[in-house]
């Protein structure tokens, strides 16, 4: 027993970068030190908000979860919540127990979130308000972006990954209100997909930490076209090692964009005709009411009392194309493409012969990158600001969510190039090509 103890702490303790934490690897010397190395590149890229491997943990009583910084010092440790019972007092408490560990990953630890089948069951992993407010991790208001990574194994679901994105819950679901009612907390996050893409990887982000273009939920979103690989939760563990995916987002707030990532690319992405979308159809609502806003006196299908400040309306100051449709002595019909939308405009003429817009219609929206010309919501209290969770959000729909492993969160204050976002998806894969397998890590039992 002396023995197998001396071999434990000489072969499989790998010294953190970070004092007084220690992490549990491989049985061999290699598997240290890549994992250190890998670490190291993510620490490299700067403006490191928050950097959760799973493998460093608090080093007793609770052993939580916590991040690497950019400063050397270990932070936001994760507290174990199931949100329906802290929002509907329902449901049983969550403790660590509830998210498995897998042994192994990019890094050399994942944690797994299930698809519960008790309903008042929602288990996530919160780093609270009140740890986060003001810090590097709550990234808001006038000339900030964000960027982050998620190292992960998609097993289904189109909702949450990571991200500050309390939806409220202040929506009825069924009927059933909640006990402790909040409006929503939105900044940012990371989701797969949802309505405007299952399963792709999609970028969430919030001016105002509500509503959208006039519907009840937030709908600034980008989304790759791809789709995130999945693989069933019954997977044999070969298919689970060859699942990993690298999902991730920018939001430029000098460039007014956010652009969804995968194994990082960020493939362009066009809807056509968003009107017709499940979840680009409010935008294009909102395109569509700051058109007819501004043509004189009240359109068909104008809404009289849109809020102007929910009227979406991207650069489209100078058409890169514009091709005539059709032309008569008092009408004529243009295409016009511009950076992020393609519009067909009627204009007829005036009695003083002048030409006036009299007709639009959106064609087609560009959904990645995506157009945001607005700072993130900046709560003005830690009462009015959400959790960084990961796994899920809370939410008045308590829907299961995205069933997931997840080996690795990293948040950035900054907006990321697409170099770098490349430089993390290939951290501990095999290869070059964005596709390569990775390269997996083993952690022992705890």
């Amino acid at each position: 027993m002396g023995d197998m103890s001396a071999r434990w702490k000489l072969g499989c303790r790998a010294v953190c970068l970070i004092a007084a934490c220690a992490v549990v690897l491989s049985g061999q010397s290699q598997g240290e030190a890549a994992y250190r190395q890998r670490v190291r590149e993510v620490l490299r890229v700067p403006g490191l908000a928050a950097f959760w491997d799973f493998a460093l943990r608090e080093p007793k009583d609770s052993r939580r979860f916590v991040a690497h910084t950019a400063s050397g010092s270990p932070a936001f440790p994760l507290d174990a919540e199931n949100y329906v019972r802290s929002y509907w007092n329902e449901g049983r408490e969550a403790s660590y127990a509830d998210f498995p560990l897998l042994g192994r990953g990019p890094f050399g630890q994942a944690v797994q979130f299930r698809h519960e089948a008790d309903a008042n069951f929602r288990p996530v992993l919160v780093a609270p308000r009140r740890a986060i407010h003001n810090s590097g991790l709550d990234i808001k208001g006038p000339g900030a972006s964000v960027s982050m990574a998620v190292w992960m194994i998609r097993q289904g679901g189109d909702h949450a990954i990571a991200g500050i994105w309390h939806e409220g819950t202040d929506l009825l679901v069924d009927g059933k209100p909640a006990v402790n009612v909040q409006a929503g907390r939105r900044q940012y996050a990371l989701f797969a997909g949802l309505a405007a893409n299952k399963g792709a990887a999609a970028a969430h982000v919030s001016e105002n930490g509500g509503r959208s273009f006039g519907d009840i939920y937030a709908r600034n979103l980008a989304t790759t076209r791809r789709a995130i690989p999945t693989v069933a939760p019954d997977a044999p563990a070969e298919a689970l090692d060859a699942a990993w995916s690298v999902a991730g987002f920018v939001f430029d707030n000098r460039k007014n964009t956010v652009t969804a990532y995968l194994d990082g690319e960020a493939e362009e992405y066009w809807i056509e005709e968003p009107q017709k979308h499940p979840f680009f159809r409010w935008s294009a609502h909102a395109w569509l009411q700051a058109k007819l806003h501004r043509l004189p006196g009240m359109q068909e299908g104008e809404v009289a009392d849109f809020p102007s400040d929910q009227f979406y309306e991207p650069p489209e100051d100078r058409a890169y194309r514009r091709r005539r449709i059709s032309a008569s002595a008092d009408s004529r019909v243009w295409e016009l493409a511009y950076a992020f939308t393609k519009a067909r405009l009627t204009e007829r003429r005036t009695p003083d012969g002048k030409w006036q817009p009299s007709h639009w219609e959106l064609l087609a929206l560009r959904v990645n990158p995506f157009w945001f010309g607005h700072d993130l919501y900046s709560p003005k209290s830690i009462d009015e600001g959400g959790p960084f969770t990961i796994g899920r959000v809370i939410h008045s729909g308590r829907s299961v969510g995205t069933p997931q492993w997840i080996g690795g969160v990293a948040v950035f204050h900054r907006a990321l190039t697409s170099k770098e976002m490349r430089r993390l998806a290939r951290i501990g894969r095999s290869g070059k090509a964005p596709d390569s397998p990775f390269l997996l890590l083993r952690a022992p039992a705890d």
